[in-house]
């Protein structure tokens, strides 16, 4: 019978997860945190691990570290409630079958084991290389970025990132080149919407000197400069129809001939790009070549707007407070008060995380904390809430603005409300709220676009 072991502190997730498999006729042997799981790797073998990554003593990683040492190393499953883009690639780059965002569908665990303990073909490939740090969260829409992101750096395509302004582009296209074949070469982003068309082409092919009025000496273009690493295109939508047949021939030839110059000049170099704009759209109505589209868009990848991972945004605060504290030399803030943490989830966040992120250095700088909801008003930009407008520290209530919003969307945010409260302690969310745990977890799964309320079974 496969022996798979289960390695978690969380009493309730390492349960539920091993009466799961049990009941699939998996023999489940239960580890409670680091210390216990890795004795039982050094004592017995196992066909597969499914192991937290954040637990007292050590890591889900360092218990990777441990089973790659051992002579025929079984595949390992990693789940984690704290994700970041850092943390998934460098468990995938460190071969990790796969990595999960708690909380998740047990079927969807279930197919995940099922295709861990399948025998890999000879030659498959086991091992991913993964994206940069600075995106964080374990929402499944922003682990599915980190997934594509990490699969697609070491291959040798084009790749087209898509999403609305602020939602994180551009580290993306870093982190491809930061885990890409090339990581030593230069990465040289582009803004092609911020440079008027009469100046689009010098900017990327170069020009010599006399090329035209001004040209007063040689110049490398954007591509060229790029020569052995990345050439990132920020808003490649924007690019004139003019344009675009000039930038499908370097991506059909890999050569450039700066203006004015007689020969041309062969260039290697990846080619990620970027836009906010539906290009599909765009190849419709005939203002983007359909050529290029498909030369750009070797592989896709698409990040979610913030306000479909909500989810995320008290981790997120938490990654901009520290970083702001050491960038701005300030002092320790604490964590954000419950009545802050509602105002931020109430936000539409049109700009998403880049607002988010100077919506918090902002108040840092001007009232030193996230704990005062009115200062943290004012720089949202509507008029401070008054004093009895706001619930007490520790009420299970909380304001939303604005007012009169769908029924659902009111509980899907007061659940994240909660759980920020409690530091997503669900079991603790549950006791405030006055429900079951699973009822909690069922109701969170969803909210992430899952199964109805009323669906059977349960999620960690």
């Amino acid at each position: 019978m496969t022996r798979i072991l289960v390695v978690d502190d969380d009493l309730a997730i390492r349960e539920m997860v091993a009466l799961t498999l049990e009941k699939s006729g998996y023999r489940v042997e239960r580890a409670e945190g680091y210390a216990a799981g890795r004795s039982a790797i050094r004592e017995r073998s196992h066909d597969l691990i499914i192991s937290d990554i954040y637990m007292p003593g050590g890591t889900g990683l360092d218990l990777l570290a441990e089973v790659r040492t051992l002579t025929d190393p079984p595949p390992m499953i990693l789940m984690t409630a704290k994700g970041s883009i850092e943390t998934a690639a460098s468990a995938l780059q460190d071969g990790v079958f796969d990595y999960l965002a708690k909380p998740f569908d047990l079927d969807l665990l279930l197919e995940r084991v099922q295709a861990a303990l399948t025998p890999r073909g000879a030659g498959t490939p086991h091992q991913d290389d993964g994206p940069a740090s600075l995106i964080v969260g374990s929402h499944p829409s922003i682990v599915a970025v980190y997934k594509a992101t990490s699969r697609v750096a070491p291959l040798q395509v084009p790749v087209l990132v898509l999403g609305e302004t602020g939602t994180g582009k551009e580290l993306v296209a870093r982190a491809l080149h930061r885990f890409g074949g090339h990581p030593e070469g230069p990465f040289i982003p582009v803004h092609c919407g911020a440079i008027p068309d009469t100046l689009v082409e010098s900017e990327l092919f170069g020009h010599k000197r006399g090329a035209f009025t001004d040209a007063h000496q040689d110049r490398r273009g954007a591509l060229a400069q790029a020569h052995g690493g990345t050439v990132f295109l920020d808003e490649v939508g924007d690019i004139s129809p003019t344009f675009q047949v000039k930038l499908l021939r370097f991506l059909e030839d890999g050569t450039v001939q700066p203006l004015g110059a007689e020969k041309v000049e062969t260039v290697s170099a990846r080619v990620v790009a970027a836009t906010h704009r539906d290009l599909q759209a765009l190849v419709a109505a005939g203002t983007f070549r359909e050529d290029l589209y498909y030369r750009l868009a070797g592989f896709e990848i698409r990040l979610p707007p913030l306000r479909e991972r909500l989810s995320d945004l008290a981790a997120l605060v938490a990654h901009f407070q520290r970083h702001f504290q050491q960038q701005l030399q300030l002092p320790e803030p604490g964590d954000p008060s419950p009545e802050v943490l509602a105002l931020l989830l109430a936000h539409p966040w049109p700009g998403n995380v880049r607002e988010l992120g100077h919506v918090v250095r902002r108040t840092l700088i001007e009232s030193g904390s996230l704990q005062n909801p009115a200062a943290l008003q004012r720089v949202l930009g509507g008029a401070p809430l008054s004093g009895n407008e706001l619930p007490a520290s520790g009420q299970s209530t909380a304001p939303f603005a604005p007012p009169f919003l769908p029924l659902e969307e009111l509980e899907q945010r007061y659940l994240f409300t909660v759980l920020a409260h409690t530091g997503g302690n669900k079991t603790e969310a549950a006791r405030i709220l006055g429900i079951e745990r699973k009822t909690l977890a069922r109701k969170l799964r969803r909210t992430d676009g899952g199964e109805p309320d009323d669906a059977e079974g349960g999620a960690p």
